[in-house]
């Protein structure tokens, strides 16, 4: 590894540190209404540290929207609001319209878009024209209403959710789109001791009030967390590497990958920033100062399960992509 500031290195710890009880305490907060689900919420807030959006795939009633309204309720004077998409829906609908009225002229509904934690439910419901504007959204951080251009809220993080078991009115997300999540999540059932703790806590039965959910940090709090994050020292040995893990996506015959013959596109450069900035995240949620190759593995299933673009052959064998990156991560070599 390169040579390593042994006093930069000490105060970036001890900023990190700083920083720790924050975390847990929002760990902490999150479960009291969120059971189990450990990995999914790291990766939420490995998100949000890198100032990303995150694509989340799984069943229906699997806390999905619990979990994003439970973490906005950690992040004192922010709003939360959840958009449902639907076939009907339009884009006015979500960013807001320019009205008039006789007495006081012309003026603007801001739409749902305008709040700091955004669960856009079920995504893929929505028509295409809906899908990119709100992508466009996400990526600009601004609105456009008429003739008046509006700046997001800060914080602004989305947390999109979409079905994988129905195939019928929906509209899949075009690659092209689906690349600007930074990542994307398979949310799994529970484990068995969780769900039994789920059915005594469950929403069904208790109001989200009762779960007295406490605000433990402050949107300034996020934006020096996503400072401190993007100050962690990755050595130019992992940038190495990352590089290598992408360019294995694209030139798979060179790695001497079995199933590199499924692989019709790789993964774009957006990919390789991904890793760079989420690896990060991770080493400051270990409450490290500088980055592993491990911190590297654990986030690369999340950066390249929608990136890596299957051929005709792969889904006709009903490939999972995670299953080409367990090669990746095993034929790849930390230099």
């Amino acid at each position: 590894m390169s040579y390593i500031n042994k006093r930069e290195l000490e105060i970036m710890s001890d900023r990190i540190a700083g920083y720790h009880d924050k975390i847990e305490s929002i760990y902490n907060e999150t479960g009291k209404a969120v059971i189990g689900q450990k990995e999914v919420i790291n990766s939420v807030l490995t998100c949000m540290l890198c100032n990303g959006n995150i694509l989340l795939e799984g069943a229906p009633g699997l806390a999905k929207t619990l979990l994003i309204m439970t973490i906005a309720k950690t992040v004192r004077e922010t709003k939360f609001q959840r958009i449902q998409f639907t076939p009907d829906l339009l884009p006015a609908d979500i960013l807001g319209i320019s009205a008039y009225d006789p007495e006081k002229g012309f003026y603007t509904m801001k739409g749902p878009i305008f709040a700091n934690f955004i669960l856009a439910d079920e995504i893929n419901r929505a028509p295409p024209k809906v899908q990119s504007a709100m992508l466009s959204v996400m990526q600009e951080k601004i609105v456009t209403i008429g003739k008046d251009t509006f700046q997001l809220p800060s914080p602004f993080f989305v947390m999109a959710t979409q079905n994988p078991l129905e195939q019928l009115g929906v509209y899949p997300l075009p690659e092209a789109q689906i690349d600007r999540f930074l990542f994307k999540i398979a949310v799994g059932y529970p484990k068995k001791e969780d769900e039994r703790r789920i059915v005594d806590q469950n929403t069904m039965i208790n109001e989200f009030e009762s779960y007295d959910i406490q605000d433990v940090i402050v949107p300034q709090d996020v934006f020096d967390m996503q400072s401190v994050v993007r100050e962690i020292y990755l050595a130019p040995e992992i940038k190495h590497y990352i590089v290598e893990l992408i360019n294995a996506t694209r030139h798979p015959e060179e790695y001497g990958l079995e199933y590199g013959k499924y692989i019709d596109w790789g993964a774009s450069p957006r990919a390789s920033i991904a890793l760079f900035i989420t690896a990060k995240a991770h080493a400051f949620l270990e409450n490290r100062a500088y980055v592993l190759p491990e911190d590297v593995r654990e986030v690369a299933h999340n950066v390249l399960r929608h990136r890596i673009i299957l051929n005709y052959e792969g889904k006709a064998v009903e490939l999972e992509t995670d299953t080409i990156i367990d090669e990746i991560l095993k034929s790849v070599a930390v230099l």
